[in-house]
C-alpha cells in the first residue's frame, strides 16, 4: 500500500539509514564540505550553492540529512565577498560535481554514478545552481556533468540573469520560495525562475518563513539580511528536497504522492498559465 504524503513526510523530516561522513573538499584544491554516506557504489550527488556571504558550513544539517539518504552531498565554499560572481560560483559547482565523481569518497570507496547528479542552492546560491544547470545542459557529451534534477530555496536572481538560464534547463526543478522574503521576494526571483524553466517544475511557498530560514547556527550577516535560522523550514526543505533527488537521482516512485500533493506550510503554486478554468 503506498504511503500517504503526510507520513512520507514525517519520514523524511527524520535522519536516513545510512551513516554519515564529512569530508573535506580542499583536499582535492577546492574550498568545501562534501557529506557522504559511509558505503556505497554508484550512488546519487548534489553540489549546493550557498547564499551571499553565508558560509557553506550554515547548511551543514541539511548536507548532512541527504548524505544520510544516500545522496552525496557537497557545497563549495567560494565566492563569499561581498561581490561574489555568480558564474563563478556556478562553475565552482560543476567542478564540485566533477571532483566528486572522478575522486575516491572515503575509505571504503565510496562512489558517485556520473549519470545521477543534482544541483540545489539557497538564495543567490541557488541562482548560481540554475546557472550551473544550463551549463550543464549546453555542455558536450564528454564535456561538464550533466544536471539531472535542480532545487532551490528562496532563490536569488544572478548576473547574468538566472530567468534567462531557466530557459535552457529540461531537467526537473523544484523552487521553494519565502513568503514575504524581503531579500529575494518570489515575484522577481523563485517565481520568475519557475515560469521561465523549459521542464518540469514545481513552485512552493513556505509559510511564515525569511530569507535566511534555511540557514543554521549564528553569522554576522543576520544583521544585514531578513530573519534566522528557522527549525520548521529546515525541516520541510530537508523532506523535500529528499523526496524531490531520490525521486529525480535514483528512479524510485515511493515519494511521488509527497511531491504531488500540498504540504502544510509548503502549497503548491499553480503556474499562471496552469490556472483552472472557472
Amino acid at each position: 500500500m503506498a504511503s500517504k504524503p503526510k507520513q512520507l513526510l514525517a519520514e523524511l523530516s527524520h535522519p536516513g539509514p545510512h551513516e554519515v561522513v564529512r569530508g573535506n573538499l580542499a583536499l582535492v584544491g577546492l574550498p568545501g564540505v562534501v557529506f557522504t554516506p559511509r558505503q556505497g557504489l554508484g550512488l546519487p550527488a548534489i553540489a549546493f550553492g550557498h547564499g551571499w556571504m553565508q558560509p557553506a558550513t550554515r547548511y551543514r544539517q541539511l548536507l548532512h540529512h541527504l548524505a544520510s539518504w544516500g545522496v552525496v552531498a557537497a557545497a563549495p565554499a567560494t565566492q563569499l565577498g561581498p561581490l561574489p560572481s555568480h558564474r563563478l560560483l556556478a562553475g565552482d559547482l560543476l567542478t564540485t560535481l566533477d571532483i566528486i565523481t572522478t575522486v575516491r569518497l572515503g575509505p571504503d570507496g565510496i562512489s558517485v554514478d556520473p549519470e545521477k547528479l543534482g544541483l540545489a542552492g539557497h538564495s543567490t546560491g541557488g541562482g548560481s545552481a540554475v546557472l550551473a544547470a544550463a551549463q550543464s545542459a549546453g555542455a558536450g557529451d564528454d564535456a561538464r556533468p550533466k544536471a539531472r534534477a535542480v532545487a532551490t530555496v528562496a532563490a536569488a536572481q544572478t548576473f547574468p540573469p538566472a530567468t534567462e538560464a531557466a530557459k535552457v534547463i529540461s531537467a526537473p526543478g523544484l523552487h521553494l520560495a519565502v513568503d514575504g522574503d524581503l531579500v529575494a521576494p518570489a515575484v522577481g526571483h523563485a517565481d520568475a525562475i519557475a515560469q521561465a524553466w523549459a521542464g518540469p517544475v514545481q513552485l512552493r511557498t513556505l509559510a511564515k518563513s525569511s530569507h535566511l530560514a534555511v540557514t543554521e547556527g549564528r553569522h554576522w550577516s543576520q544583521l544585514l539580511l531578513q530573519g534566522k535560522p528557522q527549525r520548521a523550514t529546515q525541516q520541510l526543505t530537508k523532506a523535500l528536497f529528499t523526496a524531490f533527488f531520490l525521486t529525480h537521482l535514483t528512479g524510485t516512485d515511493k515519494y511521488l504522492p509527497l511531491l504531488d500533493a500540498d504540504v502544510k506550510r509548503a502549497p503548491i503554486e499553480v503556474p499562471e498559465d496552469e490556472e483552472p478554468a472557472a
